[in-house]
């Protein structure tokens, strides 16, 4: 059995799993000592400003102190353990299934015969699988399980932008008639133009034809929706409320669609109209310029009985 080692924990050793990446380890600790010493010192003389006006200014800098180093100690506290509560929130709803599912499995075995228990354990399993709308919605929520962990994988493999390392916080998942629509809260340092470029990749990682972004609010750019595209509806074939109206053995001119209405005309042939032509008068040039070109007509020289002006 080999020995725990704090290098071991940053997954520099072979043989062992990395729950928490070294950089975003380093980073939390960092991060939660600034947050203490900003905490403390600023709840601190706060709190001893108040006290003041009712006590010694030392009793009140003690009162500042006993207040400031335990609210300075929560928030190291809470952001020493953030990447293990956002761990644990990743898997909040395989963990809960899991609670509820073993609960119930206990809870039978202990209260009720086993045929009864086998019973409540055949329905529960083999509703789902004989009847095809449940199935399809169980596999449907299954799908949404898998794709938020999918995500985490292409946000931990290659579209990591910030320096600390945190990764974008997957918030929720549901199916769609195409397949699902992930809701993510992206960190500083990345932005949609990051992940237009590697919608791609992200659609392999994720089993699926194709992946695309859009922003889930107007305010704030870091609210994203992954729409991810792993089947075709349009193809498929929809039922009409005409098909038991129209016969489809009847010929064309007997089709309810083809029948004369009140709006039906019969075709008019528009009448053809032929205009005057003007003559020209015989034996006369037309005049020319000084450079051989011809004038420009004026309007004396119209007839006035030329309709020609009028069209």
């Amino acid at each position: 059995m080999s020995k725990s080692s704090p290098r071991r924990f940053a997954g520099r050793s072979t043989g062992t799993v990395t729950v928490i990446e070294a950089k975003v380890h380093r980073s939390s600790a960092r991060n939660a000592k600034m947050a203490f010493i900003l905490t403390a010192v600023i709840v601190g003389l706060l709190s001893a400003v108040v006290a003041a006006s009712y006590w010694h200014p030392i009793v009140s800098l003690i009162v500042g102190a006993l207040i400031g180093v335990p609210t300075g100690a929560a928030v190291w506290l809470l952001v020493r353990v953030w990447p293990v509560i956002r761990l644990l929130w990743w898997w909040s709803l395989e963990t809960l299934l899991a609670v509820v599912l073993l609960t119930a499995w206990v809870q039978l075995a202990n209260h009720t015969p086993t045929l009864v228990t086998l019973l409540v354990v055949a329905l529960v399993v083999g509703v789902p699988a004989a009847i095809r709308p449940v199935r399809r919605q169980v596999k449907a929520w299954g799908w949404c399980l898998v794709v938020r962990h999918r995500l985490r994988v292409c946000f931990a493999q290659f579209i990591i932008a910030n320096q600390s390392g945190s990764l974008p916080l997957i918030l929720w998942a549901k199916p769609t008639p195409v397949g699902e629509r992930v809701w993510v809260y992206l960190r500083p340092g990345l932005s949609a133009k990051d992940l237009e470029g590697r919608l791609d990749k992200i659609a392999v990682t994720c089993h699926a034809s194709t992946v695309l972004i859009e922003r889930a609010s107007e305010n704030n750019a870091a609210y994203l929706r992954f729409d991810i595209k792993r089947r075709e509806v349009l193809t498929a074939h929809v039922g009409s409320p005409l098909v038991d109206v129209i016969d489809p053995t009847a010929p064309v001119s007997a089709s309810p669609l083809t029948v004369p209405t009140a709006l039906d005309l019969p075709d008019v042939d528009a009448p053809t109209i032929t205009l005057p032509t003007q003559g020209k008068p015989a034996g006369k040039k037309p005049a020319t310029t000084a450079n051989g070109s011809k004038p420009a007509a004026s309007s004396s020289s119209v007839p006035d009985d030329d309709t020609s002006d009028w069209i």
